[in-house]
């Protein structure tokens, strides 16, 4: 596969991962970064932004929910705020976590700065295995 298509393939990948479908981003970027390992900070780049775009896509979700409904997550996120969503990458709990972040309607570019940084450092544990 060109490195043009693998980083395209990571961007969906990790897109639709930080959503609540299921799907594993980690297993694509390690694949791309031994495919291609000249590309590492791009790849971590497109994988933490494609992860991190998905879990505002939550969030927004997370808006539209009525207030009268009683959400996972919600205890956490309304005790610690933003900081809760360094955990969004968290295999379960993180979608629930921006979901609940949306419907608090917690700060849009703390939440996604939270979510990014909590991203960016799951993937760079996964890249130093690659």
């Amino acid at each position: 596969m060109s490195e043009e298509a693998s980083l395209w393939a990571l961007f969906g990948s990790s897109f639709l991962a930080a959503t609540l479908l299921p799907g594993g981003s980690e297993a694509a970027l390690f694949a791309v970064l031994k495919l291609h390992p000249g590309q590492y900070w791009l790849a971590l780049a497109i994988a933490t932004l494609g992860n991190t775009l998905g879990g505002i896509s939550s969030y927004l979700i997370g808006r539209f929910i009525p207030e009268k409904k009683e959400l996972p997550g919600l205890a956490a996120v309304h005790k610690y705020g933003s900081p809760a969503l360094l955990l969004s990458w968290v295999p379960i709990i993180g979608d629930p976590l921006c979901v609940a972040a949306g419907w608090l309607r917690l700060n849009p570019w703390f939440s996604a700065l939270f979510m990014g940084l909590g991203k960016l450092a799951r993937y760079l544990v996964i890249a130093s295995l690659a």
